[in-house]
């Protein structure tokens, strides 16, 4: 059984401003998305599955998912920050997501086989997914043998702002041990920095592998996250802007002796709209991978 591409389409990109998930960058109108499908379905995914937010389904059907018939089945499910187990209900005044470890919940009904997580708002290059295919297709039948793709830092920046990214602690083995969140990434002087939470700045370490969230799971990760997002609900199902992330799904299982992630280098430069400043380079870049033959334009036919 092929694996399956997990698409987390329900962010609204505050810095960037409005759907950057629907902005047409290729030479034709291409999203980042098209690229990844175009690449998943090259690295040999066989189903594609988006999570998105149900007020922009149709505009998400028509500028998108129409893009894919007849190349791949596509499914289409929905983030809504009142989907809660039973027993919790949405606080008052609460209008924040639960975070892309709820996001990825929305997923159970539809997947049955090895999945990978992306972000539908980051390009993460061909090799990338090749990588990640390789693995999940050996991985049918298994439990608790999950990878991330870990791209080196200085092939994720921005150059017109700091990025978060997970910093990840890797061993000997290439295995993941712990994911730290990390703010405020950049280059300053020569020198990779950060923002620590009282704002100040401290080294960053050069060559690191961080995540990108780029996630290869078997199907028994949703009833690990279900008991982990109730287990976050019962400590912070009040709170206004906590988020329950795949990271921290992650770190617990592997903390437990239950899970194992292997972290899966890749070559691969990552490129994006994190800001609106991005986008002009954003949209060189495609051309040039068109114009060097890497896609065909258009992407889709």
């Amino acid at each position: 059984m092929k694996p399956t591409l997990y698409i987390l389409a329900a962010g609204m990109g505050s810095r960037y401003g409005g759907l950057k998930q629907l902005d047409g960058l290729g030479p034709n109108g291409e999203t980042i998305m098209d690229y990844s499908v175009y690449d998943a379905l090259r690295a040999g995914f066989g189903k594609i599955v988006f999570v998105i937010r149900k007020d922009f389904e149709q505009d998400f059907r028509e500028k998108v998912v129409a893009k894919y018939e007849g190349h791949v089945p596509v499914e289409v499910v929905f983030q809504s920050i009142d989907a809660l187990p039973a027993g919790f209900t949405v606080p008052d005044g609460r209008t924040k997501p639960w975070g892309t470890g709820h996001a990825t919940l929305m997923g159970k009904g539809v997947i049955n086989e090895p999945f990978g997580v992306i972000n539908a708002d980051d390009y993460y290059g061909p090799e990338s997914f090749k990588t990640l295919a390789d693995f999940l297709k050996q991985a049918e039948g298994k439990k608790g043998e999950y990878c991330m793709v870990g791209f080196k830092i200085e092939n994720t920046l921005s150059e017109n702002g700091g990025v978060s990214r997970g910093l990840c602690q890797v061993s000997e083995e290439g295995v993941l041990t712990g994911v730290n969140e990390c703010h405020g990434i950049q280059m300053k002087e020569g020198k990779l920095i950060q923002l620590l939470e009282d704002g100040t700045e401290a080294p960053f370490p050069a060559g690191a592998p961080v995540s990108m969230n780029m996630w290869g799971f078997t199907p028994d990760f949703f009833d690990y996250s279900e008991q982990a997002f109730i287990d976050f609900l019962k400590e912070h199902g009040t709170e206004l802007k906590s988020e329950f992330y795949i990271p921290s799904v992650v770190n617990d299982l592997t903390t437990r002796g239950l899970a194992s992630v292997k972290v899966l280098e890749t070559p691969s430069k990552w490129f994006g709209v994190t800001y609106a400043a991005d986008r002009p380079a954003t949209v060189e870049r495609f051309r040039q991978l068109a114009e060097q033959g890497v896609y065909p334009t258009p992407l889709y036919k």
